[in-house]
């Protein structure tokens, strides 16, 4: 009986063993997954914070063509036809189409010049040809005359003199009046060609690598000399790089 009993006790020791021994071996299993896992998402969290800092550091690449493709699309380009139309309907009107205001009060001093010596020279040419037309009629107390040539110089003075002076200045008059008319042609002319050329050459690419280099060379002049061989001579060579 005691012997049964003592079979009985170890059986169910040895079965309450075995069950702890597989509680502690889930257990463990457990832990170690655990451990696995969160071993793995900080591997996960550390090369994502590697990956970062590497963006970071990085340099950044900035596509050159890409950069002057925007530049171009912001930059104001003007058309060459609509600027040369404008200047011939408004004088200026194409550097003010072409927003280059700065030109806009040495062409108005042109003209404003121009105008002020066509005004002044016709002026001058219209009064000495009413006083000429009076000296050649023997009219010399008309008003014309007598407002342009000194009495005492005219008491001095044979009228033949007069009247050729009076011929001369007439005509030295009316040559300035037209040489102030091509003047202000010129000067209008000249906003038309500025115009057009300005927008034309607005998107002009000027090279930065405009560069002169001088250096000895020896040149050969395709002779030859008593003893058959080549003329030949040192001098510098200079070259352009556009």
């Amino acid at each position: 009986m005691w012997m049964l009993l003592t079979l009985l006790m170890l059986a169910i020791g040895s079965v309450a063993d075995a069950q702890n021994d597989s509680r502690a071996s889930r257990r463990r299993r457990h832990m170690q997954v655990n451990d696995s896992i969160s071993i793995t998402t900080s591997d996960s969290i550390d090369a994502a914070n590697q990956e970062q800092l590497m963006e970071l550091q990085s340099p950044v690449v900035i596509d050159v063509k890409e950069a002057d493709s925007i530049q171009l699309a912001k930059q104001w380009i003007p058309n060459p036809t609509k600027a040369t139309w404008m200047a011939l309907v408004f004088p200026g009107g194409g550097q003010i189409y072409n927003k280059k205001y700065w030109k806009l009060p040495i062409f108005y001093a042109g003209f404003a010049g121009c105008a002020y010596a066509l005004t002044w020279n016709n002026r001058m040419y219209k009064d000495y040809a009413a006083a000429y037309k009076d000296a050649v009629n023997n009219n010399w107390t008309a008003k014309s005359i007598t407002e342009l040539i000194p009495s005492r110089y005219m008491e001095r003075v044979s009228k033949t003199q007069i009247t050729d002076l009076l011929k001369k200045r007439k005509d030295s008059y009316r040559r300035y009046r037209d040489i102030s008319v091509f003047a202000f042609i010129a000067v209008y002319a000249l906003s038309v060609i500025d115009a057009y050329v300005d927008a034309e050459l607005s998107n002009f690419d000027i090279s930065p690598d405009l560069s002169m280099r001088v250096e000895p060379a020896v040149m050969d002049n395709g002779l030859l000399n008593g003893k058959g061989l080549k003329n030949q001579a040192v001098g510098l060579q200079c070259s352009f790089n556009f």
